[in-house]
């Protein structure tokens, strides 16, 4: 089982323009499907879930569309912060929130706030968040902290990157059909195992992420190594 699971929740617009809604009843349909996968992966002892809310690029989206989704910020807050809490989940957020209104920035530290001593699963919202922003902030981070240029290696950044309280992603999965990580926890994911679905995000259910554990758990992770099986294959 992998100790921290990331998803890229993709397809919530094609879902909705399926059948024939809005844009905004698909992203409120995943917040849905958000939750019911918050709660499989707690029963299934992930202790760390990341998923991809809001790309530095989404604002590029229709102005109409970006409003609709700062808004759902606020009632996903307001309608599911207590419920997680109870259940023991820690809600932390990860992105620029300098492009973020007030109301937005208040709703995400009252989240922060209220569940910060829980024990259980850990679910990062990655908002407003690219993965190069994620590296120059960390690189920024660590200079300012007085780590000289000479001495600025890897462990340096990874010390400073949003996710440093966090293992490095085992498992990222993508919803709906595309297969690229777009620009999403590049520096974590470099030797993440990734799997592609075509299943649209408000449609993923507790079946599709047995099927990405499965496909995990058949995969030979050497991070660069041989693997034992095939060092048997040739000695033989």
């Amino acid at each position: 089982m992998p100790r921290h699971v990331a998803i890229i929740m993709d397809g919530n617009g094609r879902w909705a323009s399926r059948r024939l809604m809005p844009r905004s009843m698909g992203h409120k349909a995943g917040v849905d499907a958000l939750v019911r996968t918050v709660e499989a992966c707690a029963r299934r002892g992930i202790p760390y879930l990341t998923v991809f809310a809001f790309s530095s690029e989404n604002w590029q989206r229709p102005q109409e569309e970006v409003s609709g989704l700062m808004s759902l910020v606020l009632s996903t807050v307001g309608h599911h912060l207590g419920e997680l809490a109870r259940k023991g989940v820690r809600v932390r957020i990860v992105g620029d929130r300098t492009a973020v209104s007030d109301k937005v920035n208040e709703a995400w530290t009252r989240a922060e706030q209220a569940t910060q001593h829980n024990q259980g699963l850990t679910l990062t919202v990655a908002f407003n968040y690219g993965g190069r922003w994620d590296v120059v902030q960390a690189c920024r981070r660590a200079l300012a902290a007085g780590v000289r240029p000479e001495d600025l290696d890897e462990a340096a950044v990874a010390r400073h990157l949003s996710l440093s309280y966090a293992p490095d992603p085992d498992l990222l999965i993508r919803t709906g059909g595309e297969m690229r990580i777009s620009n999403f926890l590049l520096w974590q994911s470099a030797y993440t195992e990734l799997h592609f679905t075509d299943c649209l995000w408000p449609d993923f259910n507790e079946v599709e992420l047995d099927r990405a554990l499965q496909s995990y758990a058949r995969r030979d992770r050497r991070f660069g190594r041989v693997s034992e099986a095939g060092s048997a294959v040739r000695e033989a």
